[in-house]
């Protein structure tokens, strides 16, 4: 019988929803939440859960050195064979979460590590070539099903058996290459001439050597009249009024805040701070025009250096946000900038 550990969030522990998010690392014995469900596909491939972990996706985010060093430390004297994370679906945190202790749990043990999530979970990207990623659906209205590929999976490396790739096993590529023999004994210059052949003549076929597409912005043309163009502000580096009213994610933003400047000659803290998970954030909380420079904004209009400055900045959090998210953001926000005639936007660096 093999021995499976499994992690999972505060949501799917049935602990609580948002307002549990910074609940702290815990190590249970047994299942709990989905993991029954895995521990009873499982027992169909000799396997079995005997440990759940549990930890809050803020808490992973902001205390994540801390986070991960009480899991290890927790799983020390432990055996088990594999480490199974999620299904995290498209929740940005969770995902990410997921490959932090997934990541983690790897380099430590040695073990085998198997996630899944959707293709827009920025955890994706940031840890494919970490561990084994199962292509997984966006809600988990498909639990079930992107919990038995995570288990199909477990069952090969499990048995020791290397897994097909990535296509055969429905796990994202991960950039690692192997030599392998072909049955077919074609070699490459016969394969290469003929993959030519098919693109020439219209037919399909599929290179042996992938090569990721980029989404490529061109570059704007450069203001032609500084002195009477109005400027707005924007940020990834998540400046908001200290309320959060928007409820901006410090990670993995799917929300965006727009917040009225216009009587305002610079942002003074205790009325605004950072709720950005990817820095420190004391020097921000301190000075908040260190990130969103509206006090140098106003110096520069009184000098006469440009015409006029947009009543509003704009904010959201760039962390693990995915290009997905960041394009519809921008969507909702262009039409408001150019309803007030903004001919140029300061985007701030973090």
């Amino acid at each position: 019988m093999k021995n499976v550990i499994c992690y999972i969030n505060q949501f799917f522990a049935g602990i609580g929803g948002e307002d549990k998010a910074d609940y702290e690392p815990e190590v249970r014995d047994g299942v709990m939440g989905p993991t029954a469900a895995i521990n009873q596909m499982l027992a169909e491939i000799d396997a079995r859960v005997t440990t759940t972990i549990i930890c809050g996706d803020n808490f992973m985010s902001t205390h994540r050195d801390e986070a991960i060093e009480r899991i290890l430390t927790a799983l020390k004297g432990r055996e088990f064979d594999l480490f199974l994370a999620g299904p995290a679906f498209q929740a940005g945190r969770y995902g990410v979460a997921c490959g932090e202790i997934g990541k983690a749990v790897s380099a430590k043990f040695g073990v085998p590590v198997i996630t899944s999530m959707h293709a827009e979970n920025p955890g994706v990207e940031m840890f494919k070539k970490d561990m084994y990623i199962m292509m997984g659906s966006h809600s988990a209205a498909s639990m079930k099903k992107d919990a038995g590929a995570m288990v199909k999976l477990a069952d090969k490396l499990l048995k020791g058996q290397t897994p097909e790739g990535p296509d055969a096993e429905g796990y994202y590529a991960r950039g690692i290459r192997h030599q392998v023999w072909r049955e077919d004994g074609v070699a490459a210059a016969d394969r290469a001439v003929d993959m030519l052949i098919a693109k020439a003549t219209g037919q399909p076929y599929q290179s042996e050597l992938i090569i990721p597409k980029k989404d490529l912005v061109p570059i704007a043309p450069a203001l032609k009249d500084l002195k009477h163009a109005r400027i707005a502000l924007a940020n990834t580096g998540g400046i908001v009024p200290v309320d959060n009213p928007d409820r901006i994610q410090s990670a993995s933003a799917t929300r965006w805040g727009r917040y009225d400047i216009s009587k305002l000659d610079r942002l003074e803290s205790g009325e605004f701070k950072t709720i950005h998970a990817g820095f420190d954030p004391a020097a921000a909380n301190a000075d908040p025009n260190v990130i969103m420079p509206v006090d140098v904004m106003r110096e520069f209009l009184n000098e006469g250096k440009y015409g006029s400055l947009h009543d509003y900045f704009y904010s959201t959090v760039g962390t693990g946000t995915t290009q997905g998210e960041a394009r519809r953001m921008a969507k909702e926000i262009i039409p408001l900038l150019k309803e007030d005639h903004v001919d140029a936007v300061i985007m701030v660096s973090t």
